[in-house]
């Protein structure tokens, strides 16, 4: 199975529970992940991570993705159908969004269009469902159970490839 990263993933594990400067074990074993085909980031969501904090030059994650290698073994080298990113804006969150709802939505169709286009694929993302949501307030794991698209949080997604501190002895094993 190929998982997708939303940008919230990255995000969230640097600013509170695997800060790429104290746990560049989590940031070594996700590169080494992308390089096995296993984790991957489309494009837009890459560009959603660039274009996040103000000041880039002290963002360690924005280095992090950066760096020729991360940014080669991490990007999902390929195109999504703007045909299928249309169609999960349009049967995802709602037929009719207008420019301001579709702005707000931002990039997750993207994300779960490139999930839709290839089998098995699972999105992970940090948001949770709440069905209640409507139109472009929608959460990703909603709309992926409308595709019947697997998704998972990050620490599923962490248990399932087994993430562990010493993950490089394990390997080595």
């Amino acid at each position: 199975m190929l998982y997708l990263l939303d940008a919230n993933v990255l995000i969230t594990a640097n600013n509170l529970y695997y800060p790429i400067d104290s746990v560049p074990e989590y940031w070594e074993w996700l590169a080494h992940m992308g390089a096995a085909g296993r984790v991957k980031m489309p494009f837009e969501i890459f560009e959603e991570v660039k274009d996040g904090p103000d000041d880039a030059e002290k963002d360690l994650l924005f280095a992090w993705l950066q760096d020729s290698h991360h940014k080669k073994v991490m990007l999902l080298d390929a195109m999504v159908d703007p045909a299928l990113v249309q169609r999960v804006l349009t049967t995802g969150y709602a037929s009719d969004l207008t420019d301001d709802e579709v702005e707000q939505i931002g990039r997750d169709p993207f994300l779960i269009a490139h999930a839709l286009s290839a089998q098995p694929r699972c999105v992970v993302t940090v948001e949770t469902s709440q069905p209640r949501k409507q139109r472009q307030n929608r959460k990703i794991p909603d709309v992926c159970n409308t595709f019947g698209q697997a998704w998972c949080n990050p620490f599923q997604f962490n248990r399932a490839l087994g993430f562990r501190t010493q993950w490089k002895q394990a390997v080595s094993e």
